[in-house]
């Protein structure tokens, strides 16, 4: 491999892990794929023509094969499931040259929202990666079939029924990236002063809090209404608060969220929020350590509970 290829490698990576993490959900695994296609590249003898065409064909197709092997392990999984949260306000999951044009920005952030890869659950291995290369990335049908080793009519017929079903599912949000930043402000500014009626002001009246705790940390929420829901809130994170845990507000797949991180750093789970209509519509939470170790180390959650109830009770 010579040193121009290397250097061209790297520039490329941001848009491989890109590719990978919006197939498999997971930026563990995204990497894995990233760092295999690198392995791949290194033993290969020959030079490719299109070195970005090559490097995007072995990606899409390590990730497939990781991908309907995670099928398996998903179906059996204890309760919701989320993919891993990734911050999205350093920009560092794309290269820059895709953020030049504003409008480009929020599609990309919007493929990479929890809606819309939870979305793209729905679809098979084959529709997914399509689907990914065609509309997000907007790859030719050519490369797209070479990708994924089907004809480029096949590869086509892939991408209608992807975008149908994609369609189908869609659900509205807040478009204003700005308004969406400064209601999440407000709610955890709410919700650090332990403020319930300013808390449930922010919620819509159906509001729905669900969490991703993988059957070992934290229940799996539910829709309590507004009143209960932030009742609830009040009740779980203020004491939290007081034992020394942190929020840190961050934007987390393209969403305003946060980061809850205890005394010594170290992650308890995330929040990302749904907004539309000026209120937070859904409230979604991540604290299954397996999903979090990207962010940092990983609080016990167990310990991070216990601390909690003694500053209740104190």
């Amino acid at each position: 491999m010579t040193p121009e290829t290397e250097r061209e490698f790297e520039e490329l990576r941001p848009l491989l892990f890109s590719i990978a993490y919006r197939i498999l959900g997971s930026v563990s695994e995204a990497e894995d794929a990233v760092q295999e296609t690198w392995i791949r590249l290194a033993r290969s003898s020959t030079e490719p023509d299109s070195l970005k065409a090559y490097l995007s064909t072995v990606v899409t197709r390590v990730s497939l094969d990781v991908l309907r092997s995670a099928r398996v392990r998903r179906e059996a999984y204890v309760g919701p499931w989320f993919p891993e949260p990734l911050p999205t306000d350093s920009r560092v999951e794309d290269p820059a040259d895709l953020y030049a044009d504003p409008e480009r920005a929020t599609e990309l952030a919007d493929s990479v929202s929890m809606a819309a890869l939870l979305l793209l659950e729905r679809l098979s291995p084959l529709e997914r990666a399509v689907f990914v290369l065609r509309e997000v990335f907007r790859f030719g049908f050519a490369d797209i079939a070479a990708a994924v080793d089907r004809s480029e009519a096949a590869c086509r017929q892939l991408a209608s029924r992807a975008r149908r079903h994609m369609d189908e599912g869609k659900t509205r949000f807040e478009a204003d990236r700005h308004k969406r930043a400064e209601l999440s402000s407000r709610f955890f500014e709410a919700l650090r002063d332990g403020d319930v009626e300013r808390l449930q002001g922010l919620l819509a009246a159906d509001v729905e809090t669900v969490n991703d705790g993988g059957g070992v940390a934290g229940g799996a929420g539910g829709r309590f209404g507004a009143e209960r829901a932030a009742r609830i809130l009040v009740n779980a994170v203020p004491p939290l608060l007081a034992t020394g845990a942190r929020l840190e507000e961050r934007e987390l797949n393209g969403e305003p969220g946060a980061i809850l991180r205890d005394v010594d750093g170290a992650v308890i789970g995330t929040w990302t929020l749904d907004v539309l209509d000026g209120q937070v519509q859904r409230i979604l939470s991540v604290t299954n350590p397996d999903k979090l170790g990207h962010l940092g180390p990983v609080a016990d959650f167990k310990e991070v509970v216990r601390r909690r109830n003694r500053a209740r009770r104190t």
